[in-house]
């Protein structure tokens, strides 16, 4: 007969189904045989809290033990002695199959799987075969590390999407699908790209940066970028030509025009945590020639004499 389970967890027939999961994840990460190679003391003492928390961790079978109608072997009872005395030993599979009495691919516990239990802690994966066949204890082997890094991306690939190459400190580079409308700070997972183990490699977590541009700037969820303007498009109004993600564009600039006004291209700018493509604005730049023209020095000082004016502070 196997020991009380709730000695086994060291948890009271009060504790809580989070009370008793987490002591399973302590002394399972303690006792696991991954992290205690050839250790025969450890390898028992991982088979009786998993068989612990093959009754515990599963509210009927917790029910049934609590009301006396299981053992902790988890064997109908009947006149107090346990049925089907042969089936195993302590901590034998009951009926039913599998390593701890969970079905041919190993125990679960009320929709909990103990291999994705085991994975959560050491990056495990669970193999097909039941406790005591080979290939680490009840079949779970280690899985490669994931490995993770930091990959800068131009803003147009960004928003159109692309492809471009990294490299890792092992020497390996892959080339990475950068999805259409990417964000910053939006990580990629690539499956298989990790470090190899023996249970097959881990995953590769990217984390996209954008770069810093030349023309266009972030501010806040906006895409902005400075278009310069002649004194005369600026006082009569005018069309120039001006650059976007997806190619120029031809602006109108309207009369009158001021350093700092905005003019909105819509669906032009950034793509927004829903998908959703934003706003581009241009913001005004009215610049002077960058030669002296004597002409324009004249006009300006006749003007200066005649309609002196004073202009608003802009922030």
């Amino acid at each position: 007969m196997a020991s009380d389970p709730y000695q086994v967890l060291g948890v009271p027939r009060t504790a809580s189904a989070d009370e008793i999961r987490k002591a399973f994840r302590k002394l399972a990460k303690a006792n696991h045989p991954d992290t205690n190679p050839n250790n025969k003391a450890a390898e028992e003492r991982f088979k009786q809290v998993s068989g612990a928390f093959d009754i515990l961790g599963d509210a009927a079978k917790k029910k049934k033990f609590d009301a006396g109608e299981i053992d902790a072997d988890g064997r109908e009872t009947f006149g107090g002695f346990a049925r089907g005395g042969g089936q195993g030993g302590p901590w034998g599979p009951p009926p039913g199959g599998g390593a701890y009495g969970g079905g041919p691919h190993g125990a679960s516990f009320e929709g909990v799987d103990l291999g994705d239990i085991l994975g959560e802690m050491f990056g495990g994966a669970r193999g097909g075969r039941g406790a005591g066949q080979g290939g680490g204890f009840g079949g779970f082997s280690q899985r490669g590390a994931d490995v993770r890094a930091r990959m800068e991306v131009d803003l147009e690939d960004a928003i159109k999407g692309g492809k471009k190459r990294i490299a890792f400190s092992d020497g390996r580079t892959i080339d990475v699908t950068i999805p259409k409308g990417a964000l910053e700070g939006q990580t990629l997972r690539l499956k298989g790209q990790g470090s190899p183990g023996r249970a097959g490699p881990g995953d590769a977590f990217i984390e996209l940066t954008i770069a810093p541009h030349a023309i266009y700037r972030r501010e806040g969820e906006a895409l902005v970028m400075d278009v310069p303007v002649t004194v005369y498009d600026a006082v009569l109004g005018g069309k120039v030509e001006a650059p976007t993600p997806d190619g120029p564009v031809t602006l109108t600039i309207p009369k009158g025009s001021n350093t700092g006004a905005r003019l909105r291209l819509k669906g032009r700018g950034l793509t927004d945590a829903r998908g959703v493509r934003g706003d581009l604005f241009a913001r005004l730049v009215v610049t002077l020639p960058d030669t002296p023209d004597a002409e324009l020095e004249r006009f300006a000082e006749d003007w200066r004499k005649g309609r002196p004016y004073s202009p608003k502070r802009r922030g």
